[in-house]
């Protein structure tokens, strides 16, 4: 049997155990290509942490599936690149020590990078306080494309855009979450560092916070109204005294409260669920009050609301819309000065094949009306489109504030 720590015992992962991995640097999508990573969140194993947050894995890209949606979009604006989805298997993960477990994973295929939904305070104040903020939401969504981090990178892809064709690659920070296809077998050496995690307060706390996983996945568009949601505890919890409160793998009961599918005209999908009951490993179940305080998404477009229900951010509708139509009119400017600067700034539509032919043709008319074109394809998206999906796919982790149990766990002899 080998072990990743000489130190301790060893733990056996079992069989669909999740694994949310997250690329180090970017790569060319191509098959065969290598792929190094890291665990964005630890891994326990009777209740003992096993495997810590950063724990580096080694995988290969081993397929490419057509992304036929992508394809049609970039068609669309004059982007011709055959884009792909990278099909993804790991199969080693280094530990701390240096030394190598082979490790047999399911494929993924749903890469993205993982943005952190957060659930706000309350808000205050009546319907028009809330639509200002909503607006405000809107305006530093846009805005943090210029000044959020990353911006070389999100630049470099703003002009591939806006390319014919151009090479693909697999962005930095993406991320998979995967599942153990066989026991693997790990040294527990770290068990000391479960121990930390008990937060050595004086008083019982008010409530639990659950780091937990989807059992199933959920979606706007497939799940019903009183359909069952359940998810599993990831990492346990401690009293004070370090024994333990809610052990990993506490099942978590709830329910879908409501569905509805995103519709034509921008409506966007609705997802409700809440959490009612827990179950401990070998205990009967208790009543909860739960509320998701937290999830991870592929999806940057997602916000939580302040009672943990998730949605999409609102979109700004009318400034992109009317700025590019504002730019195609300007070719047909009865000014007639700089008449080729006006075709190139108005002919912002369809990549640089629209501008180069913008310019080429010395005709105002065409200029504009490939810059309305484009003002036409943003107007469907914001006004005419389906609205956005809310999914959270099988193995979302997700972040539980529930009522806290008293005393310590314990289980029974029988159910």
């Amino acid at each position: 049997m080998f072990c990743l720590t000489a130190v301790g015992t060893c733990q056996e992962i079992g069989r669909g155990t999740p694994l949310t991995i997250q690329l180090d640097a970017k790569v060319p999508m191509r098959v065969g290509q290598a792929l190094n990573g890291h665990l964005l969140h630890p891994v326990f194993q009777n209740n003992r942490l096993v495997l810590p947050e950063g724990t580096a894995v080694h995988g290969t890209v081993i397929a490419l599936r057509t992304d036929k949606r992508r394809r049609v979009r970039g068609r669309l604006r004059g982007d011709f690149t055959p884009f792909h989805v990278p099909v993804v298997r790991f199969d080693e993960v280094v530990g701390p020590d240096g030394r190598a477990v082979k490790l047999q994973s399911g494929t993924a295929t749903d890469g993205a990078p993982v943005y952190s939904l957060v659930a706000p305070p309350p808000s205050k104040g009546g319907f028009l306080h809330q639509e200002i903020g909503y607006a405000k939401t809107a305006l530093k969504g846009d805005l943090e494309v210029v000044t959020g981090p990353d911006k070389g990178a999100r630049f470099v892809a703003f002009v591939y855009s806006q390319l014919p064709y151009h090479p693909e690659s697999i962005g930095k920070e993406t991320a998979w979450t995967t599942e153990v296809a066989e026991p693997l077998i790990v040294g527990a050496g770290a068990g000391e560092a479960s121990v930390e995690i008990a937060t050595a307060r004086g008083d019982q706390p008010a409530a639990w916070m659950l780091k937990a996983y989807l059992q199933d996945g959920l979606s706007s568009e497939t799940s019903h109204t009183g359909s069952q949601v359940v998810a599993l505890v990831a990492e346990p919890v401690f009293n004070p005294d370090h024994t333990i409160a809610v052990p990993q793998g506490t099942k978590l009961l709830g329910s879908v409260t409501q569905a509805r599918p995103a519709r034509w005209f921008a409506r966007s999908g609705v997802l409700r669920f809440d959490f009612r009951q827990m179950e401990l490993p070998g205990a009967k179940v208790t009543s909860v009050q739960a509320t998701m305080k937290a999830a991870d998404s592929g999806d940057a477009a997602l916000a939580l609301d302040s009672e943990g229900q998730a949605k999409p951010k609102p979109k700004d509708k009318l400034a992109l819309p009317l700025a590019l139509a504002l730019l195609a009119s300007r070719p047909l400017d009865p000014d007639g000065h700089h008449q080729d600067l006006k075709n190139a700034g108005g002919s912002n539509g369809f990549g640089i094949i629209g501008r180069v032919v913008g310019i080429a043709a010395g005709s105002a008319e065409l200029a504009a009306g490939i810059g309305y074109y484009q003002a036409m394809l943003s107007t469907y998206d914001r006004w005419v489109a389906k609205g956005k999906r809310v999914v959270f796919p099988r193995d979302t982790r997700i972040v539980i504030e529930t009522t806290a149990r008293r005393g310590h766990f314990v289980p029974s002899s029988g159910r």
